[in-house]
């Protein structure tokens, strides 16, 4: 199966995001409703034709750590992924940086978020408030804050740069290990043991992984015990990328990541299904095509084009599908939605939640601000 480097969603990001560094990633509110199974949820009769705006969030902003906490085996000298030969002998001060906060929710859930030192603006869960952000307009590594915080060894990825400041940090004696950017559902396991193995902790690494595999396939099944059975009456859903402010308007399609969330909820990814590829700028005739019941997007992306109704007058060619004349949009926090790491059956059961028992998700109480 063909996997997503999440390098080309820093390079559609960046265009949206490099003004607007201080912008929120993640909602501060939970949902005391996800605590329930979504069986006994309010679950609408028919999926396809629900109405309005939904928003998916988790029951938690926490990172629950392996219960194994054997110390780390050090030095390791690891293979990353840039084919470099990388040993790291002291992972007692860790930078983990990436475009979705995955790496570090990764290192929490090994059990060493205490050795963490600095983080990503997209870092935002719980534990992570005072650590000093290192990334430029969200998302660009900011040398001279790395080297102040002096960490042992950096964790990152593709999706983060430049290049030039990564190796500016090897030159200062930093193990830097770059992390793979494929970032999938079915994955998430191999990135668990990839990050551990880097940090010396492969044992962990082996609870994590079968803890998130079991987890997974528990959040898997529970919705699809209460989805339609019939592939005709399963929602069509399509992933959009939005930045109002820089008029950036992705489609994201087969291999992009989302397609494989749109599946685990029991979903159409319409995307796939009418040829789209990874992630590419949006057509009118791609929408209309696609015949969308549902959009899927990022919560601050939907707020930089004013809401629902904004994101309609900003499309036109959205009326013409059945989400744009339902205002069925399902909204989730820009850090959490694509984040395939420990949080993934949370982020899989949030997001069936806001489809299928939408009167049991939040909805806006105030017109949508656009996002700077």
């Amino acid at each position: 199966m063909r996997r997503i480097r999440l390098f080309a969603l820093l390079a559609v990001t960046s265009i949206g995001l490099s003004g607007c560094a201080a912008a929120s990633h993640a909602s501060a509110d939970i949902c005391v409703q996800a605590e329930q199974p979504l069986a006994a949820l309010t679950l609408v009769d028919d999926p396809r034709t629900a109405t309005g705006q939904s928003t998916a969030c988790l029951s938690s902003h926490a990172i629950e750590p392996v219960t194994v906490d054997d110390d780390p085996t050090l030095p390791v000298t690891v293979t990353d992924a840039e084919g470099r030969e990388v040993e790291v002998t002291d992972v007692s001060r860790i930078l983990a940086v990436d475009i979705s906060g995955t790496i570090a929710a990764t290192v929490f859930g090994l059990g060493l978020g205490d050795n963490v030192v600095g983080r990503d603006s997209s870092t935002t869960f719980d534990g992570t408030a005072d650590l000093p952000v290192v990334t430029k307009t969200g998302h660009t590594l900011n040398a001279e804050a790395i080297l102040e915080i002096a960490p042992t060894v950096m964790l990152t990825d593709t999706t983060i740069g430049p290049k030039e400041v990564r190796q500016q940090l090897r030159d200062a004696g930093i193990a830097v290990v770059v992390i793979s950017g494929e970032r999938r559902i079915d994955t998430a396991d191999d990135l668990v043991a990839e990050i551990a193995g880097a940090l010396g902790v492969p044992t962990r690494g082996t609870a994590l992984a079968e803890q998130l595999t079991a987890d997974i396939d528990s959040a898997i099944a529970e919705v699809a015990a209460v989805t339609p059975g019939t592939a005709s009456d399963r929602p069509r859903m399509l992933f959009l990328y939005v930045r109002g402010s820089a008029n950036v308007y992705y489609i994201f399609g087969r291999d992009s990541g989302a397609d494989s969330l749109i599946d685990a909820v029991s979903g159409i990814d319409v995307a796939s299904e009418i040829g789209w590829e990874g992630m590419k700028p949006m057509t009118a005739e791609a929408l209309v095509a696609a015949e969308p019941d549902v959009l899927v997007m990022m919560t601050d992306g939907l707020s930089s084009v004013g809401g629902v109704d904004g994101l309609i007058e900003r499309i036109p060619a959205l009326a013409q599908t059945p989400a744009g004349a339902n205002g069925r949009v399902v909204d989730m926090a820009d850090a959490e939605i694509l984040s395939f790491g420990p949080r993934t059956a949370d982020v899989i059961r949030a997001l069936a939640r806001a489809v299928y028992a939408p009167a049991d998700s939040p909805t806006p109480t105030s017109p949508a601000e656009p996002a700077t």
